[in-house]
């Protein structure tokens, strides 16, 4: 069972579907205790000499009744309770998925991938059991315990009062063993969310662990991972097992005890030492019955330690859906501004800003204007603030209201979708999803026409590379776009961006691995198809800038000039430097050719 907050209104929204089960289920019950009833009446009318074909065809009968009744009550309630636990894990996959889109990056990086993981996986169908198998042995338990328990009654109370006080004692053991089996259950999901995150760290980084041919050392580290997430399994298994053995073995020696004490009254009985109607079929009977409460109390152990694994599930899950929002809509006051009428015009105004972690100012009194169809350049040293500049024109991380406007607005008090819908950006890391090209391409909206992807892939300076490959636009990219080279996954990642057609395009360093021809054909183009669309381009290369209609120099988090290439060349020494550098680099690298 499961009762944390965010999982009640499960209950009530299947509630039908649980009532149908849980009633199916004590039908079930309730026959198969039949069976042992019409196998003690059986065995008094073979001692009594009874027996006739008659009624042993109806005896027959009965039972083909209650296994029918049986077979189609078990199919019901599986499909009710277990179908309900399936639906229910979905149903909170998707609250989680939902709610993961909207965590800030600082979410993300405090929150390893690997651990975020084992959250989809083990602790989600842990709960799912607990809907399903918990709600099974909750009200299995209950109804066969009850139903047992009268019918033992009625063949023999003393016996019945007898078997019960031991029941009881196991019941207790077993709610003391709960909060031990719960903490080491919840040792072992944060061992298995370690061992998670270092796998998908591990194989991310697999080139770059060959290249440095260190394979037995990751080895080494995975293996202690690996012996963690062993032990505290095996801890974990020990508890439960002790649990189980230990109910199991009390239950039969109890069993045994009714046998015993039932035969003595038997005998007794065919002595006439007492009065008694207690008969060989109804030990048999009894036994039985007493049979099928051993389900119900190992049902109780189960349930004891499923609840401990479910709550700590719980747990881990509720501290993912309870983590605040920080990028919302809650003081949002421009809501009807109309995307088609946003220009592109770009102004910070004293902008400061330090990471939500950190208390050192990674950008210090920021102030520029971009008028709208402008083509725009950063540049800077690493380090510098470039990326948290246009990370921050994203609202990937909350600033102070008045610090950043976009034609006018202050993109604090504008939607969050209406932001990011009018901007179109190619990331530093560039990311390619595990799908097709031509579905990476027209990511911003899988309408677009095959003739628009085609032309931004043109435009881009890929559609040649693409015409090259053996299923051209339907090759299925590798996971992270592997199956690429580093300059054909930063151009596929310009064509998803350009095709967006967003009055502002934001390009993070994402020329870095294109050459120099290639490079002058794709700002080229941009000045082609971004005719009166605003362009921000962050670059360390001065071919890729000094073309541009101006350029923005960082410094140190501070934008120290802003000014035309030539006009730099005069007035900012950080440019002029870096460009003196860079015509060294191409001198060196002259001479070495021509040797």
């Amino acid at each position: 069972m499961v009762f944390g907050k965010h999982f009640y209104k499960y209950y009530f929204r299947y509630l039908h579907t649980f009532i149908f089960g849980a009633l199916a289920l004590v039908l079930v019950d309730l026959f198969q205790l039949e069976i042992p009833e019409i196998v003690g009446e059986i065995i008094d009318a073979i001692k009594e000499q009874t027996l006739s074909k008659e009624l042993l065809l109806g005896f027959t009968e009965r039972l083909l009744i209650v296994a029918a009744i049986v077979f189609a009550g078990r199919f019901l309630w599986r499909i009710c309770i277990f179908g309900n636990g399936c639906k229910i894990e979905a149903d909170i996959r998707n609250k989680m998925f939902r709610h993961m889109e909207k965590m800030s990056q600082t979410y993300f990086s405090n929150n390893k991938t690997g651990a975020l993981m084992a959250l989809y996986t083990n602790d989600l169908q842990t709960i799912r059991q607990s809907f399903g198998s918990g709600t099974l042995m909750f009200v299995d338990a209950l109804a066969l315990g009850i139903l047992a328990s009268i019918k033992m009654i009625k063949l023999n109370p003393m016996l019945t009062l007898f078997c019960v006080i031991p029941l009881v004692i196991v019941g207790a053991f077993a709610m003391l063993m709960r909060r031990r089996i719960s903490r080491k259950v919840r040792r072992n999901l944060e061992a298995f969310s370690s061992l998670s995150d270092y796998v998908q760290e591990s194989y991310s980084g697999i080139n770059v662990i060959k290249a440095y041919v260190k394979e037995k050392r990751k080895e080494l580290l995975f293996d202690g991972y690996n012996k963690e997430n062993k032990d505290t399994c095996i801890d974990f298994v020990k508890d439960h097992a002790f649990v189980q053995v230990t109910i199991g073995a009390i239950l039969s020696v109890i069993m045994v005890t009714i046998i015993f004490v039932g035969g003595v009254l038997i005998y007794q009985a065919q002595t006439g030492n007492i009065v008694t109607n207690f008969t060989p079929g109804n030990l048999v009977t009894f036994n039985a019955y007493f049979g099928s409460l051993i389900w119900p109390v190992m049902a109780v152990g189960d349930l004891i330690n499923l609840r401990g694994q479910s709550k700590a599930s719980e747990k881990r899950i509720s501290e993912l859906l309870d983590e605040k929002v920080e990028i919302n809509d809650l003081l949002v006051e421009y809501h009807d501004i109309d995307p088609s009428t946003i220009k592109g015009e770009i102004e910070y105004r004293n902008l400061s800003f330090n990471y939500p972690d950190s208390t050192v100012k990674v950008l210090e009194n920021v102030n520029f204007h971009i008028n709208p169809g402008e083509i725009v350049g950063i540049m800077g040293g690493t380090g510098s603030g470039k990326s948290t500049i246009v990370e921050l024109l994203l609202r990937l991380y909350n600033i102070e209201d008045d610090k950043i406007f976009i034609d006018g607005y202050d993109i604090m008090n504008m939607p969050l979708k209406l932001v990011r819908d009018i901007i179109a950006y190619v990331p530093q890391e560039t990311f390619l999803f595990k799908q097709t090209i031509d579905e990476n391409i027209a990511f911003s909206n899988s309408t677009l026409s095959n003739e628009l992807i085609i032309d931004a892939a043109t435009y881009s300076g890929v559609a040649k590379d693409i015409s090259e490959f053996k299923d051209g636009y339907n090759t299925v990219l590798g996971e992270r776009g592997v199956t690429v080279s580093g300059g054909q996954k930063q151009r596929i990642a310009i064509a998803r961006a350009l095709i967006k057609n967003a009055p502002i395009l934001i390009m993070d360093d994402s020329l870095s691995a294109v050459d120099t021809i290639t490079e002058s054909y794709i700002l080229n183009s941009l000045r082609t198809i971004r005719k009166d669309k605003t362009t921000i381009i962050i670059a360390h290369r001065i071919t890729t800038l000094e073309t541009l209609d101006k350029i923005i120099v960082v410094e140190d988090g501070t934008v120290t000039n802003i000014g035309t290439h030539q006009e730099l060349l005069v007035k900012s020494e950080a440019y002029k430097k870096e460009v003196a550098l860079q015509e060294l680099e191409k001198e060196v690298e002259g001479d070495l050719n021509e040797r």
